[in-house]
């Protein structure tokens, strides 16, 4: 029998053609654009959607108090891995199947996630969901980039901004409706169908690259080891420190040295590995490094803002779970708000001006939240939330436009990856910082308080005896009403410190804020892309 001539170009042929962006419609870019952006929300969300319906889940599972805060651990610990890791899985398998695959994978793990039988199998089964998920927070913003260009690319980073600080913000409220009318196994179950379309949509619509299969033989193992040794020891740390100790604890001095010689293993491979996961080039470019800089404090503010005014309003205050939300609503109002603007700056004005005003205005919000008292309830904090909320896409916007403008294809990619993972570390280290400075400042401040009232006890001591006469009329028993007068004494002086300390806390955040300004001026703003010309139509 004759022998069939091999053409190399005749498996190109059977593989679906390439949409290329400069013929694409503007709504086919919009859709794929849309159906990205919703599935970034769904593995954003999912990080916060858990935390009004804790205590439920640990009912629910029978679990020990110091294992339930594992379920929102173990998501972030695997997205923080599998973030630097998309570039090169974008890379070897296409936009197209990443991007499915994750929506199809996250789908599957939030249904194990609502089947879970134990805290063991609902901490693996959350790892799991963070790690296949976190694909879809890096690779939209890198598709974006190359879908649009000029004035439509200034609403990449605006839509994007917006979905990253909107979704963890609304992820406990969401969560906590959703336990409330169908119980906690429905916070994972009701990702099933909007995941599955994603999932659909995607193998569907997105066709802007071919895989690259060779890459995944080339895999480096020692490299993606080490990574999700330091990233993981890293995230653990910053959790589980402020709790224990920090090194006092045994199993977190372990952690912070498995970290450490994991990184520099992790640094030795991206230099000298043949097939590395994570390529560090961005970094030459010293104004992706001063925006991955702003990224990191932007992911500061976002997340430990977000940490602490719901903690303030729930141990200074007593609010429940829905009274923070209604308090809290308003910071998402503030958010949307900002997007035109920040959209419309950007096209118009030097981002260097852009990010300067956000920082600033940021560091405002954060300033006017030092001056809380413990009478502190909606009205009182409707300005620092609407002046910090507004100001967070004044922030994002220039800092992506900063990071991502200089770069396209594989680079763009492995530097989308970098920049969202500064985010993320961002928010876990601030949050761990201002939990430490919490309890430091509050136990500093009520130690002030002690030396202030010893200095001077007339005072305390005519408020706890007048105290201690009105209880009596409810309580015959002397004695029984001294000790009630003392204790309501003791926690009306601990909620005095503690409203200090937050007041402390935040100014420190609004110094950090205009600390970063210094590396404004040192950035260099990449050229603004021309439109690029609608497509012809035949006649």
């Amino acid at each position: 029998m004759a022998s069939i001539p091999f053409n190399p170009a005749s498996r190109a042929q059977r593989s679906p053609p390439l949409d290329d962006p400069a013929t694409m419609s503007t709504g086919r870019k919009y859709l794929i654009f849309a159906v990205m952006a919703f599935g970034q929300f769904m593995a954003l969300i999912d990080i916060q959607i858990v935390a009004a319906s804790l205590n439920e889940v640990q009912a629910g599972l029978s679990a020990a108090p110091d294992e339930i805060s594992w379920v929102q651990t173990a998501y972030l610990m695997a997205e923080l891995v599998m973030i630097p890791f998309s570039a090169f899985l974008t890379q070897a398998l296409s936009t197209r199947w990443v991007f499915a695959l994750s929506a199809g994978l996250f789908t599957i793990s939030s249904v194990l996630c609502g089947m879970a039988w134990n805290i063991e199998s609902m901490i693996a089964f959350r790892a799991l969901q963070g790690f296949v998920g976190g694909a879809m927070v890096p690779t939209v913003f890198s598709t974006g980039y190359v879908l649009f260009t000029g004035k439509q690319r200034a609403m990449i980073p605006a839509i994007l901004g917006m979905v990253s600080v909107l979704a963890p913000t609304l992820g406990p409220t969401v969560g906590g409706w959703i336990t409330d009318a169908w119980g906690w196994r429905w916070i994972f179950y009701i990702n099933v169908v909007p995941g599955a379309l994603v999932c659909i949509a995607s193998l569907t619509l997105i066709r802007v690259d071919r895989a690259n299969l060779s890459m995944l033989r080339r895999l480096d193992w020692v490299h993606l080891g080490s990574m999700a040794a330091f990233l993981a020891g890293l995230e653990y740390v910053l959790e589980e420190g402020p709790k224990n100790g920090w090194l006092d604890d045994s199993g977190i001095a372990v952690a912070v040295w498995l970290s450490l010689v994991s990184f520099v293993l992790f640094l030795e491979r991206s230099f000298r590995s043949s097939g590395p996961i994570v390529v560090l080039t961005p970094f030459r470019n010293a104004t992706f490094a001063f925006a991955c800089v702003f990224n990191l404090v932007i992911g500061f503010g976002i997340y430990a803002g977000t940490y602490l005014v719901p903690l303030f309003l729930g141990r200074v205050r007593g609010y429940n779970a829905s009274e923070i939300g209604t308090t809290v609503f308003i910071s998402g109002i503030a958010q949307l708000l900002g997007v035109p603007l920040a959209a419309a700056l950007s096209q118009r004005v030097d981002p260097r001006y852009v990010i300067t005003a956000g920082l600033t205005l940021f560091a405002v919000g954060l300033w006017l939240f030092s001056f809380m008292t413990p009478e502190w309830g909606f009205a009182a904090l409707f300005w620092p939330q609407v002046v910090r909320s507004f100001a967070i896409m004044l922030c994002i916007v220039p800092s992506v436009g900063l990071a991502l403008g200089h770069f396209s294809g594989p680079q763009l990619r492995y530097a989308s990856a970098l920049f969202n993972l500064m985010r993320n570390l961002g928010g876990a280290i601030g949050i761990a910082v201002v939990t430490t400075w919490l309890n430091d400042f509050s136990r500093l401040h009520y130690l002030r308080l002690g030396e202030a009232m010893g200095a001077s006890p007339r005072e305390a001591e005519s408020f706890v005896t007048g105290l201690t006469r009105y209880l009596h009329a409810y309580t015959p028993d002397p004695d029984r009403a001294l000790q009630m007068a003392q204790s309501f004494f003791g926690r009306l002086a601990g909620r005095e410190a503690l409203t200090l300390a937050f007041d402390d806390v935040f100014r420190l955040m609004a110094y950090s804020f205009l600390a970063a300004l210094v590396l404004v001026p040192l950035c260099r703003p990449a050229p603004i892309q021309p439109d690029a010309p609608s497509p012809k139509v035949a006649h």
